[in-house]
């Protein structure tokens, strides 16, 4: 019977033996994956930086062309992990973004293109994504992507501008943005007057309502 009892005791604190070891193991995976992400998240930080030098030359480029070539007051703005370069014409108010992310594991740069225009009056490309391994960043192949949705932006502009001869008849203007646009794209309208505003987006016309609200309150 003693020796029964030995084994079983034996075979007891092998299996505290095992937990153990599986929990030394768990931990010290938890601590080579921690260390692994702050290494990887260092990479993206770097390339981060990198990045800042890529895409803000060429948004200045494309504010000086547009400066020089059309009658629009472009504002550009580089940092780190967004670059923005946003105008209103005379149609349309208009932003390009590129944005900088990461995967959840923290092994590729993540980078996204977005064109945002108000009042839409065309189907036109406006989201790009492009995703590189961090620690095999290719500076090159990020240019020529960048490279790519400028021009993208550059045609969709123009095509944009082409309609408005088309358009002429039918056009409005925003009060408040100073926009002007097809009559059929506005977003809101108000009576006032006897007449109807237009406008090219809700929260322009929730602008024009709360100043007219300071206003009578001033009065």
């Amino acid at each position: 019977m003693e020796s029964e009892i030995q084994n079983l005791l034996s075979r007891i604190d092998q299996e505290f033996s095992r937990a153990r070891a599986k929990a030394d193991k768990m931990r010290k995976e938890k601590v080579e994956e921690h260390q692994g992400r702050q290494s990887r998240l260092e990479l993206f930080e770097k390339a981060c930086e990198q990045l800042k030098g890529v895409w803000g030359p060429r948004l200045e480029t494309l504010r000086k062309a547009f400066g020089e070539k059309v009658k629009v007051e472009p504002h550009a703005d580089t940092g780190r992990r967004q670059a923005t370069f946003a105008f209103v014409s005379n149609l349309a108010r208009i932003t390009l973004t590129f944005t900088a992310t990461t995967d959840a594991d923290v092994r590729k740069l993540v980078l996204d293109y977005s064109l945002q225009v108000l009042p839409v009056l065309m189907t036109y490309p406006d989201r790009a994504r492009l995703d590189q391994p961090l620690d095999a960043i290719d500076e090159k192949a990020i240019g020529d992507w960048i490279d790519g949705r400028i021009v993208d932006f550059v045609k969709t502009y123009l095509s944009i501008h082409e309609n408005e001869f088309y358009l002429q008849a039918h056009m409005v203007e925003d009060p408040v943005a100073h926009v002007r646009f097809p009559e059929f794209a506005a977003a809101s309208t108000l009576e006032r007057g006897g007449k109807t505003l237009y406008f090219i987006a809700n929260e322009t016309r929730e602008e024009f309502e709360a100043k007219e609200g300071k206003q009578r309150s001033a009065g």
